[in-house]
């Protein structure tokens, strides 16, 4: 007896405690299910966070970078416009007895910093002093790529740019460039390298350092004002082998530019230009008379054979007295 009475009560405990065993299983599962959500959870919004965060940083870095841009923009904009206002002062002047503000004229001399020639300024400055011409004499170390771009707004009514000069190429052809004294650098006058207004240039093939040079672009697109009637006599190399560089003066407002049409040498550029402007001015004859008296006095160069031409042909009967009575 009492052995059936252990087996019934079992048998009760069972029955009564099996119900609660399966309740709390399921409990316990769907515990177990809510953490695994919890944490899936927690991990997709850390995850959601930190990707907030990166992109945040992102459009924090494209902001900070525009701003950098921005302000390196208007530092450039302040320097170049301040470069450009610098007062542009001659190395000498000479002045006439009898000074007329109206007769300006100019001496470029790049060439003074490989070939000087005290003889040629004495003699150029006396011939213009002489017909009251005021000249201004600029050295080499002037000779930089913002004087270039005021040339134009010092009023000269006479132009002799003594500067080395080199063909240069520039998109698959050949142009003249006109030497600065300014190293080159590919960090500055970016923008007017890109334009092929400025390029690089060298006295040799072989030469350790290199130069700004002006092309004719710059001339047109980057020389601030006009010239008023000048007359532009390019001492150096090539300056008449092609027109580019002529066109581009008397498309900025050049009445006549005279040049060389090869190569010539520092010593004969001197005599001739000399020679020209005794004919040109002290004697007033015609710039084709003047070119044709000079080229006939002149030795010719053993090794170049050059010839000193201008540009457009229709001036060759005009003479400077004409442009000084118009002045």
């Amino acid at each position: 007896m009492p052995s059936t009475k252990k087996k019934n009560i079992e048998h009760n405990m069972q029955y009564f405690i099996s119900p609660f065993l399966c309740t709390h299983y399921r409990l316990m599962v769907s515990y177990m299910k809510t953490k695994k959500k919890r944490v899936r959870t927690k991990a997709q919004t850390r995850a959601k966070k930190e990707s907030n965060i990166q992109k945040a940083q992102a459009v924090f870095l494209v902001f900070t970078l525009f701003i950098v841009v921005l302000l390196a923009y208007f530092a450039y904009a302040i320097l170049n416009h301040s470069s450009s206002q610098i007062s542009i002062e001659p190395t000498l002047q000479f002045k006439p007895v009898n000074q007329n503000p109206k007769l300006k004229a100019a001496i470029v001399d790049h060439l003074n910093l490989t070939l000087p020639n005290q003889t040629f300024i004495q003699t150029a400055a006396r011939i213009l002093t002489e017909a009251n011409y005021t000249v201004d004499y600029y050295s080499g170390e002037k000779v930089t790529v913002e004087f270039y771009r005021n040339l134009p707004t010092l009023g000269y009514d006479i132009i002799l740019l003594r500067v080395h000069s080199a063909g240069a190429s520039v998109l698959g052809e050949s142009e003249l460039q006109l030497f600065t004294s300014e190293f080159y650098s590919k960090t500055r006058h970016v923008s007017e390298q890109l334009a092929h207004q400025v390029g690089m240039v060298m006295y040799s093939a072989d030469a350790k350092e290199a130069y700004f040079g002006i092309s004719p672009n710059f001339v047109r697109q980057c020389m601030k004002d006009e010239f008023e009637d000048t007359i532009v006599i390019m001492m150096g190399c090539d300056g008449l082998a092609g027109t580019q560089m002529a066109n581009a003066f008397k498309d900025k407002g050049a009445k006549a530019y005279i040049g060389w049409n090869t190569s010539i040498s520092s010593s004969r550029t001197d005599t001739s230009t000399m020679q020209l402007l005794k004919h040109l001015i002290t004697e007033k004859k015609t710039i084709k008379q003047a070119l044709a008296e000079t080229m006939q006095e002149v030795d010719p160069d053993p090794f170049y054979r050059s010839t000193f031409l201008y540009y457009p042909l229709e001036v060759g009967n005009q003479t400077i007295e004409a442009e000084q009575d118009s002045s």
